[in-house]
């Protein structure tokens, strides 16, 4: 049984070459990558040595095959992803710009990873921690249903739930959306999310203030708060820290995030102290960004260590 779960969009990535082409004229792309944020995370979270599961939807064609194929090489139980006859599977079109930032075109709501359904086979008995995005709850009604109805199951057989309210602009449907992401919020023992998103879910003007704010939920134990190149903020009820970043070119940014979700889950998972979970979450996410593609870079434990034993004093 895996210990590590996620559920949502199963999808792939299709992608402008360089950065500054619009997706509203002619040019080339690369891809498809293997894709979707829970996607991300748990491929990272197996490549790291963890137990781990994902519960989804493709299609019955070759996009769906580039990911199932994948998932499966890296570890990922890949035994609650179904197949969907007779709809696609998700797909995103990706473009970025000189400034760092990136815009979506996605597919998701009526592709077949729309379809994923809460399992009815127990598979959340002797989990120990269920991985939600907030991009998954968002994409579709009927899929955050069935992921709160998953989170139900995965909290009743004792498992926590860490969250990464990694939202996006394009796929936020109406004020059911945030609904949803309140509940789930509610319930999670861990929280991930960027500056921006934490002010957002918390409705609060300051970082200290959204932080006192989430603390009042007694569930909760560990924020850790992203901060793109300035690094993170490691909260919990008796600790309080800065890191930064590892030094690292940058060739794709898109899943960085979810490898540090990934690595600190894990870390927890494993009894690590939190120090030790925001390096070698750091170190995930140094070694996502190094890569073209969301889960090319190249992330193992031997290079998370050996990128940490090069740069000590980060």
């Amino acid at each position: 049984m895996a210990d590590i779960w996620t559920m949502g969009e199963l999808l792939v990535e299709i992608m402008r070459p360089s950065a500054g082409i619009s997706l509203d004229k002619p040019d080339y792309f690369r891809g498809p990558f293997p894709s979707g944020a829970p996607a991300i995370f748990i491929d990272c979270a197996a490549r790291m040595g963890a137990k781990c599961g994902i519960i989804g939807a493709v299609g019955d064609d070759d996009f769906g095959l580039c990911l199932t194929r994948r998932l499966s090489r890296d570890g990922v139980d890949i035994s609650h992803v179904d197949t969907v006859r007779g709809i696609s599977t998700g797909c995103a079109f990706v473009t970025y710009f000189d400034d760092g930032s990136r815009k979506f075109i996605f597919h998701i709501g009526n592709a077949a990873c729309g379809a994923a359904r809460s399992p009815s086979d127990g598979c959340e008995k002797g989990a120990k921690y269920l991985h939600i995005c907030g991009c998954s709850l968002s994409a579709s009604e009927r899929m955050g249903e069935e992921i709160l109805a998953t989170a139900l199951k995965f909290l009743d057989a004792g498992a926590k739930i860490s969250f990464d309210p990694n939202i996006r602009p394009e796929l936020m449907r109406d004020d059911s959306s945030k609904a949803v992401i309140d509940d789930v919020v509610r319930n999670s023992s861990v929280i991930l999310p960027g500056v921006g998103e934490l002010l957002l879910i918390t409705g609060c003007q300051s970082v200290d203030s959204a932080l006192d704010k989430l603390f009042r939920n007694p569930k909760l134990e560990v924020v850790a708060v992203k901060d793109g190149k300035r690094g993170c903020r490691i909260v919990s009820g008796s600790e309080d820290f800065t890191m930064g970043i590892y030094p690292i070119e940058v060739l794709d940014s898109t899943g960085a995030g979810d490898c540090f979700d990934a690595a600190m889950v894990f870390g927890l998972n494993s009894g690590l102290s939190l120090k030790e979970c925001a390096r070698i979450a750091t170190a995930a996410s140094a070694l996502g960004v190094n890569g073209f593609g969301p889960m090319e870079g190249d992330i193992s434990p031997e290079n998370i260590e050996k990128l940490i034993r090069e740069n000590e004093d980060v």
